[in-house]
């Protein structure tokens, strides 16, 4: 019976090292197997081969229990597990737990708020894994004041400092004061500093970036500096909000195979800001910032849905009007065929409308 794994994987389902950290050693020539140096995706059986760090044995557990914490990272310190400088890191607020925790993810230095950690490499990997999309939800606080122009820019992406292209973001107004605005924005991309970078591009400084939501994982009244184990409901959660980005995924890759196959354009995805297109077009006024994510997530799911059922009606061209005109097909399709929609849209007093673009 085959039971080999690439020496990455085992290390990081380990609690070892991170894969890339273990890439990075695998080429420094800091990793040997059975005595000599490892290669990167050597495959490794935990029960007969020997693997050494720097010359010293590792020890292999055959059962572990893995744990899943959030942590409320506070504003000056660095999410890694040790630093060259010196400087404080999320390590040091964990160094009471009983197991090396890792963090999935990052949150600059000056950056607060949700950091999940584990010692669960796949669970890390899924969540971090840039093709799946997972939301990222921020409170940011800018200045000065933002124009409608620029939040419309920041909602439909922009082009950063690097000359990346940045998908579609939620986008919304908690709090509007003179010389500055608070903005929940919910992203599903992870580039370095990307909340910042992208309020720059539109004439933004960022005084204050906090995040609130990892999928449907909620920081809540977590203190600075505290953690604490996620709880069954949440775990539960989190892993099926994967296991639909997974899917989701891979249905868009099958289709686009399919449609390259058959020498036709591969459909678009479902537009990711019907919430604030409905908003804007004030089809929706909701006093709950929060409430824009749960119709987002809901939209959402009528769109995986519909396209689980063969629905394709509402693949509209991709014209001037197009993510408008496509936002206001996901509504009325919504409104039509998804009972829990239907109860959030008559709660909010939301009126269905054809699209008149």
């Amino acid at each position: 019976m085959e039971n080999k794994a690439r020496i990455q994987k085992v290390l990081s389902d380990q609690g070892i090292l991170s894969r890339r950290r273990t890439e990075e050693l695998i080429k420094e020539g800091r990793i040997t197997v059975n005595g000599r140096p490892a290669q990167t995706g050597h495959p490794i059986d935990i029960r007969k081969d020997i693997v050494a760090i720097d010359g010293e044995r590792i020890w292999f557990q055959k059962k572990k229990k893995n744990y899943y914490v959030m942590l409320h990272k506070p504003r000056g310190y660095v999410t890694t597990m040790s630093d060259e400088k010196g400087r404080r890191s999320v390590a040091d607020l964990v160094a009471d737990f009983p197991v090396r925790l890792y963090p999935v993810g990052r949150l600059d230095k000056d950056s607060e708020g949700l950091l999940l950690m584990t010692n669960d490499g796949d669970f890390a990997n899924t969540l971090m894994h840039p093709a799946n999309c997972i939301g990222k939800t921020y409170r940011v606080t800018v200045r000065p004041g933002a124009t409608e122009e620029q939040l419309v820019k920041l909602s439909s992406g922009v082009v950063l400092d690097d000359g990346f292209t940045t998908q579609p973001a939620q986008v919304h107004v908690l709090d509007q004061q003179p010389g500055r605005v608070v903005l929940q924005m919910t992203i599903s991309e992870g580039k370095n500093r990307q909340i910042r970078r992208m309020c720059e591009a539109v004439g933004l400084e960022v005084a204050r970036l906090k995040r609130t939501y990892i999928g449907p994982i909620k920081l809540g009244m977590l203190q600075p500096g505290d953690y604490r184990e996620l709880t069954p409901a949440e775990l539960s959660a989190i892993r099926g909000y994967m296991n639909k980005a997974v899917n989701r995924r891979q249905n868009a890759e099958g289709e686009k195979a399919a449609a390259e196959r058959n020498g036709r354009p591969a459909k678009k995805a479902p537009v990711k800001t019907a919430a604030f297109v409905m908003h804007k077009a004030g089809l929706c006024r909701l006093e709950d910032p929060e409430d824009y994510g749960l119709l987002d997530g809901l939209v959402r799911a009528v769109f995986d849905a519909a396209r689980t059922a063969g629905v394709t009606y509402y693949d509209i061209p991709d014209e001037a009007a197009g993510e408008y005109r496509r936002a206001f097909e996901v509504y009325d399709y919504a409104l039509a065929q998804a009972e829990e929609l239907e109860r959030f849209f008559a709660r909010h007093n939301c009126k269905g409308q054809s699209s008149g673009f």
